[in-house]
């Protein structure tokens, strides 16, 4: 399942380096980087999971999440193994951390998924689970097939990637939500092994330069980004460089991976972080991985008519019209309906 990769450079002491991400991974001969399934071999980059998913399942696109695109839709999600970053936090860690994504992973084609997408009455496929930026080649082909038969696709990614490939996967996408994980160099830096203004970088990129629906989740995570200072700064950064009307998704966290002993948020925080969000110029703010209603609830920022209200990822009604405006005030609600 080796392909050729794009984004790197040979070096003079006989290495490469990926120009993929801001990891910078530079690889002797077999080595491969942080992502695991970026590989130096043959004196070239090959992406080793090319062709293999670790997984396939037909979600609500609700689930991924977007409130703003194509709302009641069915998306057909699947990832592959790796992933760029190590957030100590990872809720999927069992695939991005992986070894063994032969066994872990099953075989398929682009022009496969494209066509089971379209069987299952799909509207969309989603890159998720893992960061689509590590099997970029991958996503770039599914998309095109995707697009030939008239199925959107969806990238749920971290947004840690340079921007000569950023403009190749967006260009690509029709809609994503990025994982705007805390607004502290700290938290990148401790519990990613990252750091945040690539993150940013590429939020400003999708905005200003594609055509992407743009959605953001950010998992609160107690003691250590649901600070309110924090939170009002980040949703003032938002509110300026990427506009009001960007969807930001503040979801709980539960104990995984590398910090079990870190309590779950309870869903008081997230009401106070949305409120919060709201008060510093966000139009449409949004709780997950918990039950909230009012939460859930997708309200005209004219005129405060509940347009979407969602029970979890189950819509119990859609007043938005088909050329998506308010049916009460006919203000237009951004998005893709």
């Amino acid at each position: 399942m080796n392909h050729h990769a794009r984004f790197w450079h040979p070096l003079a002491d006989g290495r490469i380096q990926c120009d993929l991400c801001p990891r910078d991974c530079k690889l002797h001969e077999g080595q491969r980087g942080l992502c695991f399934v970026r590989q130096h071999l043959n004196g070239a980059m090959e992406l080793t999971t090319y062709g293999l998913s670790s997984g396939f399942a037909i979600d609500p696109i609700e689930k991924k999440p977007l409130n703003h695109f194509l709302p009641g839709s069915k998306v057909l999600s699947f990832g592959a193994t790796g992933c760029n970053l190590a957030c100590k936090f990872c809720q999927n860690w069992d695939i991005s951390k992986t070894r063994d994504f032969q066994r872990l992973s099953s075989a398929a084609s682009p022009e496969q998924i494209a066509t089971t997408a379209k069987a299952n009455g799909c509207a969309s496929v989603a890159f998720t689970y893992t960061d689509p930026t590590t099997f970029l080649e991958f996503v770039i082909d599914t998309a095109d097939g995707c697009h030939a038969q008239g199925i959107a696709t969806v990238a749920v990614t971290a947004g840690y990637i340079y921007p000569e490939a950023a403009d190749l996967l967006f260009s690509h996408i029709d809609a994503a939500n990025v994982d705007l994980k805390a607004f502290s160099e700290g938290f990148y830096h401790k519990l990613c092994a990252g750091h945040l203004q690539p993150v940013l970088d590429t939020l400003i990129r999708i905005r200003e330069q594609h055509n992407t629906w743009l959605e953001l989740t950010t998992l609160l995570i107690p003691g250590h980004n649901d600070d309110p200072d924090e939170i009002a700064a980040m949703c003032d950064w938002i509110v300026e460089h990427l506009g009001a009307d960007t969807p930001l998704h503040l979801t709980a966290f539960h104990p995984d991976w590398r910090m079990q002993d870190t309590p779950a948020t309870p869903t008081a925080s997230l009401s106070n972080a949305r409120n919060i969000a709201i008060n510093h110029g966000l139009r449409y703010v949004y709780t997950g991985n918990v039950r909230d209603i009012e939460g859930g609830t997708t309200i005209c920022h004219h005129c405060a008519t509940p347009l979407i209200v969602r029970d979890v990822y189950t819509i119990r009604s859609n007043l938005i019209s088909s050329d998506g405006h308010c049916p009460a005030c006919s203000t237009p609600i951004p998005g893709v309906f």
